[in-house]
């Protein structure tokens, strides 16, 4: 069974690998996992060196400082060894867990830069797979980059808001697949589970807060959705129109609860406590009784 000293020690290692890799000083030392921590630096170098010529989003640059600042605060990567009172410890057992100290210090940090220049790597291509639909290899790459977006996003309202970008894509992805019954309907419905996701955030964070800012990009989603899902009713097949019908539908329920929550919102009501696929459920107003 592998133990937690033994990991330690081979994580140690992987960073003298990747130092000696960079152009750093040789450590003429070997270990029993050289093979495979020498593969791994190599699939690293090969990540940076083919990495493709495209420009990193800015907001992706963002989100991984952030992580990145995050993971060395919480690995105490840069900080100096001190006692539990918060004083450095000056005896020579403290010199020695210094020494220690700064040895994990180093090994973390340069694991820290590899995992940063694959990061970067990937994200070159994730903005490749941009346009990637269904089928192309790139596929599972971009839904894992709209996953990761979810993950940096840092509110409901942001998070609801990118599941509409998503079901915006997916309506992209749809008009690329006429004429393939079942990729055709199983995008529709992508877009309309991403829809009814990012709805739900909007409308909860609205009803909330009794804020109907989130009920206005709600409105501005349905607008031009339903428009442009109406598009794919011109030359469709009746199998792709029945589906087309259906997230049509979708988006007029939408309307019909956003419209009664602004309502709701507007006359003072409470939040209410039942909710849907939709989000909230709110009472009538009364004077619309």
């Amino acid at each position: 069974m592998d133990s937690d000293l033994f990991s330690r020690r081979r994580a140690a290692r992987f960073a003298q690998l990747l130092d000696e890799a960079n152009g750093g000083r040789r450590h003429h030392v070997r270990s029993r996992a050289d093979d495979r921590l020498t593969a791994l630096v190599a699939v690293g170098q090969r990540l940076v060196a083919e990495r493709p010529d495209v420009e990193v989003d800015a907001e992706f640059r963002t989100g991984l400082r952030a992580m990145l600042v995050a993971t060395a605060e919480r690995e105490g990567i840069g900080a100096a060894g001190t006692t539990p009172a918060g004083t450095v410890d000056a005896t020579p057992r403290g010199s020695l867990l210094g020494a220690v100290t700064a040895r994990q210090v180093r090994a973390r940090g340069a694991i820290l830069v590899g995992i940063a220049a694959g990061a970067v790597a990937v994200s070159g291509i994730s903005a490749a797979s941009e346009d990637a639909v269904p089928g192309d290899a790139l596929y599972g790459m971009k839904r894992s980059t709209e996953r990761a977006q979810l993950a940096l996003a840092s509110s409901g309202l942001s998070r609801g808001q990118l599941f509409l970008d998503f079901a915006r894509t997916r309506l992209d992805e749809a008009g690329t697949l006429r004429g393939d019954p079942a990729g055709f309907s199983a995008v529709m419905d992508d877009m309309d589970a991403d829809t009814r996701q990012g709805v739900r955030l909007l409308t909860t964070t609205a009803a909330q807060r009794s804020d109907p800012a989130g009920l206005d990009a709600v409105n501005t989603f349905v607008t031009g959705q339903r428009k442009a899902v109406g598009g794919l009713l011109d030359g469709a097949t009746r199998a792709e129109r029945d589906r087309t019908r259906r997230s049509l539908a979708l988006l007029d329920a939408i309307h019909k609860r956003s419209d009664v929550l602004r309502a709701a919102i507007a006359c003072g009501l409470p939040a209410p406590a039942g909710s849907d696929a939709l989000g909230p459920t709110p009472s009538t107003c009364p004077s619309d009784r």
